[in-house]
């Protein structure tokens, strides 16, 4: 990550000259030291950021095909921590999200907050923070259907409490056991609310040992739809370049859902491979399936190139016309190509 244009101006103006201050009838020259430079650095914000673009094409068996050419997450960010006493930092992050590929659009420039929100870290009590990120059941048992680049048929997990109005607190690591809560507040006109107060919740615990990672979460879903609970365990190993995941998903009376993956990495470049399958328990007893392939090379430590293909099977779940019910089909493939230059 780089410091902003603000934070490189200032080191500009300090090494091209010494600063002059004039007090009476004297003149005094004041040379910053190098410690005295870094620390200026240091207190500036740091800026990040990426463009990604990707290109598929989307094949439905017995139905259309098109390929289209898209934004496929761009943002931009700023964040920066600070100490409030020795061992504990005070941080903060704010994301966004612009279109990379289309002018005349109507996301034109940053139309959207991914990630914001303050918080508190330390040594001894964990962290916890406050705003909109990644959600604690998210970060501890969902990996093989938020991993891929385009995700474009991933099998996405029956939860609803979401990554909004989030308290969240994560634990130091007791022996390789960290503990994971978060609360969504909503309140009277939050519309997920429903025009009542509701305060959902999830709770995760991840342990670790050697290459093995278990994890198991739970979210509560309540103040939309069904408030059946949402369950979800995850096991990871890693060999020195070998990761293999395996992760369960359960909602009563909505969805279960399993996942497998194999991630290899070999120098400059990492493959992938994943089966997912949902099972939907809402009465169609239906069920679909994914394998899906992906293959990423790192031109350097900025920017990297990747391809995937996705092969989706089971009933006749696959819709490419919601407003006809009869177009459906139980096959349904896609290839996409796509590169990220991020900073």
């Amino acid at each position: 990550m780089k410091k902003t244009l603000i934070a490189s101006a200032i080191a500009a103006v300090s090494f091209s000259g010494t600063a002059v201050a004039q007090t009476g009838s004297e003149t005094t020259e004041l040379t910053p030291t190098a410690s005295e430079l870094a620390a200026k650095l240091d207190s500036m914000p740091e800026i990040y950021g990426n463009i990604q673009l990707a290109v598929t094409h989307d094949n439905y068996d017995g139905g259309p095909s098109e390929t289209n050419h898209f934004d496929n997450g761009s943002t931009i960010g700023v964040l920066h921590d600070h100490e409030l006493a020795p061992g504990v930092e005070g941080f903060f992050k704010a994301e966004f999200h612009f279109d990379a590929d289309d002018n005349n659009g109507t996301n034109d420039g940053i139309y959207e907050i991914d990630e914001a929100y303050v918080g508190v870290r330390g040594d001894n009590f964990g962290q916890i923070w406050v705003g909109k990120d990644d959600d604690t059941y998210e970060r501890a048992v969902t990996v093989v259907s938020e991993y891929y680049e385009a995700a474009v048929l991933s099998q996405g997990v029956s939860y609803t409490t979401g990554e909004g109005d989030l308290i969240q607190y994560m634990s130091p690591s007791f022996g390789g056991l960290s503990i994971l809560g978060a609360v969504q507040y909503n309140g009277d006109s939050d519309t997920k609310g429903k025009g009542e107060k509701s305060y959902p919740w999830q709770l995760a615990a991840v342990y670790e040992m050697g290459g093995l990672e278990l994890a198991a979460a739970i979210d509560s879903n309540d103040g939309a739809g069904s408030n059946e609970n949402t369950y979800g365990l995850r096991a990871t190993y890693s060999l020195e370049s070998l990761d293999l995941t395996a992760e369960y998903h359960t909602r009563e009376d909505v969805q279960d859902n399993y996942a497998v993956q194999g991630v290899y990495t070999m120098g400059a470049n990492r493959f992938a491979a994943s089966y997912e399958r949902t099972d939907l328990e809402d009465g169609s007893d239906l069920s679909r399936d994914v394998i899906t392939l992906q293959a990423l090379h790192n031109l350097s430590d900025h920017m990297y190139v990747w391809v995937e293909g996705y092969l989706g099977g089971g009933d006749d779940v696959w819709s490419w016309d919601d407003s006809n019910p009869t177009a459906v089909t139980d096959e349904r493939s896609v290839a996409a190509v796509g590169a990220v230059y991020y900073f």
